[in-house]
This record gives structure tokens, sequence and C-alpha cells, in this order.
């Protein structure tokens, strides 16, 4: 592992890569817009860093998750990353890049059909450009889940209700949980791979399903759902050739064992003793 990393942007996912890469001993810096937000991070060893190059290192491995941005914030971040010269950028991008595409390989090439899409495939051609003196992956990464996020806690939050999945909630949908994103990204970061490559885990399902199981495992009402015939088509997702290329396997390869590994951390978290407030 090259050391120092930074991150650019800390979000759901990144946070959970800066926790795994400090229990390592790795060094971790983080450029984010409000520095007052990360305090339990930086109590971890994390240095939060204003998005200046002046206050990031140099010649560093770069996890670029800033969502795409309208001028001229986009061009900021770029002249920031050029400023740092890394030698490697890892970017987390999205399988929205594929558009109206059902069936997703390493093969598929990319066709966004809105602005999400098409302002991702920007950043990463930016990213890729020959005369860059950096190395760079691309991973598109399916929709994320785990503690804290996803189906199962709209659920047992109340905010999952009969009708609101939306249309098309019985189309399939290729999920990856946070912690198989970490693996992936650790390993991208380490590795001379190149490219843009789709990941995901091994069991596609509609959000309807999803629910339905969470649901009887949680013991909890299932909310009633569109009626069948409209329903998309959804997307399948195929992260197998990511993973063999890397050297990597997943820990939660369906949604049902890592919903129920999210489960258990937030319970977990919940049961944890906090500290009680100065009298």
């Amino acid at each position: 592992m090259p050391g120092p990393v930074v991150i650019l942007g800390l979000g759901y996912t990144t946070q959970r890569l800066a926790r795994r890469l400090l229990e390592k001993r790795v060094p971790v810096y983080a450029g984010v817009r409000d520095l007052d937000r990360y305090s339990e991070l930086r109590n971890l060893g994390a240095k939060i860093r204003p998005l200046s190059p002046e206050e990031l290192p140099k010649n560093a491995a770069v996890v670029h998750s800033i969502p795409s941005l309208p001028e001229p914030e986009k061009s900021a971040i770029r002249n920031l990353i050029r400023a740092m010269t890394p030698e490697r950028i890892v970017y987390i991008s999205s399988t929205g890049v594929y558009g109206g595409a059902t069936e997703v390989d390493e093969e598929t090439p990319d066709a966004p059909v809105d602005e999400k899409g098409r302002a991702r495939v920007d950043e990463e051609r930016w990213i890729e450009r020959r005369e860059n003196p950096w190395s760079s992956l691309i991973l598109r990464t399916a929709a994320i889940y785990g503690p804290g996020r996803g189906i199962h806690l709209r659920l047992r939050e109340g905010r999952l209700k009969d009708g609101d999945l939306p249309r098309g909630a019985g189309g399939i949908v290729s999920r990856i949980h946070v912690d198989d994103l970490v693996t992936h990204l650790e390993a991208a970061i380490d590795s001379q791979l190149y490219g843009a490559w789709p990941v995901a885990d091994e069991c596609p399902a509609s959000s309807e399903e999803v629910a339905l199981w969470c649901a009887r495992e949680m013991k909890l009402k299932a909310p009633e759902f569109p009626p069948a015939g409209i329903h998309g088509s959804g997307r399948r997702v195929d992260g197998s050739k990511v993973r063999e290329v890397l050297g990597i396997a997943l820990k939660y390869p369906s949604y049902r064992t890592g919903i129920a590994a999210s489960i258990r951390e937030e319970e977990r978290e919940l049961s944890r003793p906090r500290p009680q407030p100065a009298s």
C-alpha cells in the first residue's frame, strides 16, 4: 500500500475506507469542504484538510469520490488534482454511465442517457487522458448499501410505506455492500490495473424482492408494491472480472448476507455505551 493515501471527499464509502486504512497504519489525508464534520476520523488519526494543494501531500495515491460538479467547481477540483501530481487516481464512478443497458459486464460501453451520467463519463475521460502523469482506475459501482443505508433501514424506520417504491421497483438492480466496495478500492490503490470496470455483488434482485426479504427477517409488515406489469427491466451487472484481476473476493456476495451483517452492526452500534455529558 503506497502512503499516504489522499481521499477527495469523505462520503459514506470513503469514510469506511479511511477507517480501514487507518487500522492498517496507512497515513490518510482527506480533502473536504467542512472541516468540522469529521471529528471521529480525526481522532482516529486522519488528517482532515481543506481542498487546497498547499494542505495535501504531493505524489500520493488519490481516491477521488467528489460527485460531478458544474463549473467553476469542476475546474477547481481538476486544478487541485493537477497541483497534487498524484502517482495514481482511483475514481468512484457509477453503473449509471451504462444508460439503458440491461446486461452489463467489463465489455459494455458507456452510453449515458442523463446529465448525471454524462458528467460522470466526462470526469472519467479527463482522469484517463494519456497525457496525464498519473495511472488511473475507474470503478463503476452498482447501488451501495450497508449499515445505515438501504431498504432495510427505510423499512425499520417506517420510511418505506405502501406505494413508496417507484415504478420499476420490480426491475432487477445490482448492488454492492460498502465493505466489499472498500475492498475493491484498497486493491485498486495497490494495483497497476487501468480502465473502467463495473463493480457489483453476485445477486441482482428487485427492490421488491429485497424489501419482502427484509420484512420477513425483521418481522415487520411488508409494504404494498406497484401492480405487476409496470415494472422496469432494471440492470444486471457482472463485476466478477475486476475481482478476478484484482485478486479479491466478496465478503457479501448476496444482499441476504450483506443486509444481515448490516443489521448486526447497527445493533452493536446502538448498544455501544455513550459517554455521559459532564454534570
